[in-house]
């Protein structure tokens, strides 16, 4: 069967088709697409916010800044100005403020009553003198919370004080008596605790040292009113142990000692006398 024969104006507009469709495409590749900055779109949106005392009625074409009205222009002059904030900067608060300043006030108020304190006790005792006219200082007004709080501080600082005076009070009133110098009232009895120390340390010499240790040390001890030994101290060691514990063991063979008398008990509960022991090559006790 013969081709049938195709029609000459239907190629040619099918050819003129197909051109216009490669011009078309052609046309949208040679195109070059790119996507916007937003950084700077960001950037060249972005608007300082303020606050501004004036407004108008229209409306700025270009603004160049936020605030709670519209203004636009304003001033009296022809600079590129911006005003600042009329408002006083805002007072900083910190943690803990409220109470450093309860702590200070405090403070100043038991300064202040300690100075009122000294004052009136000059007075009490010193002579009479001269008035000087001085202008008084104004003194501020404290609040109730301020005084029950100074009242209550002063208290405590009152409770403390008699408490350490009494203890102070109950204290043993104490003699110490060294190698240098002696209170006559109290000579006596040294010289008498010193022989019987001595008398009884030299017919109970250690055997342990017999002929082979001999050296020296400081040594306190501490007497009641009533001749018992209340401590015994090695202040400073003969560098032998056998030595040390003999002669501590001397002092507590020797006690009891001697009540006080009476002129040294009206005023003393514990004599400490501080010695040195000698342990000589007789095989003797010394104290010096």
């Amino acid at each position: 069967m013969p081709l049938a024969l195709r029609d000459p104006a239907t190629d040619r507009k099918l050819w003129l088709a197909v051109g216009a469709s490669l011009l078309l495409h052609g046309g949208l590749l040679s195109l070059n697409f790119q996507f916007p900055d937003a950084t700077r779109a960001v950037k060249d949106k972005a608007l300082e916010i303020i606050l501004v005392n004036s407004k108008s009625a229209r409306r700025p074409s270009e603004a160049q800044a936020l605030a709670q009205a519209n203004l636009d222009g304003g001033g009296n002059v022809d600079d590129n100005r911006r005003a600042k904030t009329p408002l006083p900067p805002s007072a900083r608060q910190q943690a803990g403020a409220d109470l450093e300043q309860k702590q200070r006030r405090v403070q100043e108020l038991e300064a202040r009553q300690q100075k009122l304190l000294a004052e009136a006790r000059s007075k009490a005792t010193a002579a009479p003198q001269e008035q000087r006219e001085a202008q008084p200082e104004p003194v501020p007004a404290l609040s109730g919370r301020e005084l029950a709080s100074s009242a209550l501080a002063m208290a405590r600082m009152e409770a403390e004080i008699a408490r350490n005076v009494d203890e102070y009070n109950k204290r043993p009133r104490k003699k110490n008596i060294g190698t240098r110098a002696d209170e006559y009232r109290f000579a006596q009895y040294v010289e008498d605790w010193r022989l019987k120390v001595e008398r009884v340390g030299t017919l109970n010499y250690p055997e342990a040292a017999k002929g082979k240790l001999y050296g020296s040390l400081v040594l306190s001890v501490s007497i009641q009113s009533d001749g018992v030994v209340q401590k015994i101290e090695i202040n400073r060691s003969s560098g032998h142990r056998t030595l040390d514990d003999a002669a501590r063991r001397i002092v507590q063979m020797a006690s009891p000692y001697a009540p006080f008398p009476p002129d040294i008990r009206r005023d003393t509960d514990i004599i400490e006398i501080t010695r040195t022991w000698s342990f000589t090559r007789g095989d003797a006790l010394e104290t010096r």
